[in-house]
């Protein structure tokens, strides 16, 4: 199909009533500890290559874990000094990612402000965790050291984690919503969700929707080490090992991915590119405990079957499993039990990625980021390896990607899947493109 730069406008006549609207994926964009485009993160992932680092400087030498996944770019070096200065890291990876996303959709940077696109169809979908926490650290220092009157008056709205969501909208001009979704490492994958159910609904013809994060921060990581949830690796290259037998914890990443969501019949009637259906999603909550996941895994069943539910389709049409699979013992163990209940015995006849091995934990970006590497999986029929894994627990049935990429199995649906603290579920399941 074409990919235009000018496009026709899209509904003026309100929501779509009645009948459920099919959701497909035209644009994607982000920047990763792989990359600073969603190309670059792919091509990463493809190769195997790992973006974990080791970090420096006097604020982390003091801790005992010393590796993390930044970004492999400065976000506010593709922004203006204005903007970046009014924004917190975490925003400006957002509007990186959407610009990307946006472009890539085939829409022309300005195509709401002219008029190209009724901006009152156009919504954002942002997940996060923190926001801008620590801008407040910031804050306060300068508060203590300098007084009141040095403390930015960009603080405030700098801080609060709607303000990714609503940078977005702004630099777009995005006007039927601009939503913000917390729900820990879940929030990337709620948010696209909740996306899909708005097009669906009417509410919108076009949704930038995915997740952002920036915590690779000391007071973040001391609290993950004290917590024992970090890798206490020093080899970059085996600190995040998901689904190892030897894993011993999840390495922090940061960064953003942001999908392009449109309503089928708007994508279509525009010429649009389309990557693949944007099918289904579930969500659950364990209801278990704040930091540990229910050893039985039934909360990620629960998620896992409405997801296939809502796509209509069922295990015997799944292609790949791109997990969430942190490298944490105990979150690994509740997913490979949660993925066997739903699949039975052919658990191990459907290929299994962890990107986190490649791109480390991005908290609320994972979702994001994850759901473009498993449309990405989709579009080009190939399976990214799993970086950092070397042998599965012996009770492991899972047939987990290694070494090179594999071909993509010859059925239709991939799923996208995200759990995170407190219990919350979230899996998005996706379709080939007819």
């Amino acid at each position: 199909m074409a990919h235009p730069s000018a496009l026709p406008s899209g509904r003026t006549d309100g929501p779509v009533p009645a009948q459920r609207r099919r959701v497909v994926v035209t644009g994607l964009g982000a920047i990763s500890p792989l990359g600073a485009t969603a190309s670059e993160t792919w091509h990463g992932l493809l190769e195997g290559r790992c973006g974990v680092r080791v970090l420096e400087g006097e604020a982390f030498s003091a801790l005992p874990v010393h590796v993390a996944a930044p970004s492999a770019a400065d976000p506010a070096e593709q922004l203006s000094r204005t903007q970046a200065r009014t924004m917190n890291r975490g925003t400006q990876f957002a509007v990186v990612a959407a610009r990307e996303a946006w472009t890539d959709a085939g829409f022309a940077p300005d195509a709401v402000r002219d008029g190209a696109i009724d901006a009152r169809r156009v919504g954002v979908s942002v997940g996060t965790i923190i926001g801008g926490a620590p801008v407040l650290v910031t804050a306060d220092n300068t508060l203590a050291t300098r007084g009141a009157r040095h403390v930015s008056p960009h603080t405030a709205p700098m801080v609060v984690p709607n303000g990714a969501a609503a940078q977005v909208a702004l630099d777009i001009g995005a006007r039927a919503e601009a939503r913000t979704v917390v729900s820990a490492c879940a929030s990337g994958t709620e948010a696209i969700g909740q996306a899909i159910d708005r097009i669906r609904a009417g509410a919108a013809d076009v949704v930038l929707a995915g997740g952002t994060e920036a915590v690779i921060t000391p007071s973040v990581m001391a609290s993950f080490t004290a917590m024992r949830a970090l890798s206490s690796a020093t080899d970059v290259h085996t600190a995040s090992r998901p689904f190892d037998k030897d894993r011993d914890g999840f390495v922090l990443g940061e960064g953003a991915g942001i999908l392009v969501l449109e309503s089928e019949e708007h994508a279509l009637a525009r010429g649009a590119r389309i990557y693949c259906e944007a099918a289904g999603w579930g969500v659950s909550a364990d209801a278990h405990h704040m930091v540990a996941p229910r050893p039985d895994g039934e909360g990620i069943v629960d998620a896992i079957r409405k997801a296939l539910t809502d796509a209509d389709t069922d295990v015997d049409s799944v292609a790949h499993i791109n997990a969430h699979a942190t490298a944490t013992p105990h979150g690994d163990a509740a997913e490979i039990l949660a993925l066997t209940k739903v699949f039975g015995q052919g658990i191990g006849r459907v290929p299994v990625t962890a990107p986190k091995g490649a791109l480390g934990h991005m908290q609320g970006a994972a979702g994001g980021v994850e759901a473009v590497a498993t449309v990405l999986t989709l579009h080009h029929q190939l399976i990214p390896p799993t970086a950092g894994f070397k042998a599965a627990d012996d009770d492991n049935p899972l047939d987990i990607v290694t070494g090179t990429a594999r071909a993509l199995p010859d059925k239709d649906v991939a799923l996208s899947n995200s759990y995170g603290f407190g219990g919350h579920n979230a899996v998005l399941a996706f379709r080939r493109a007819a």
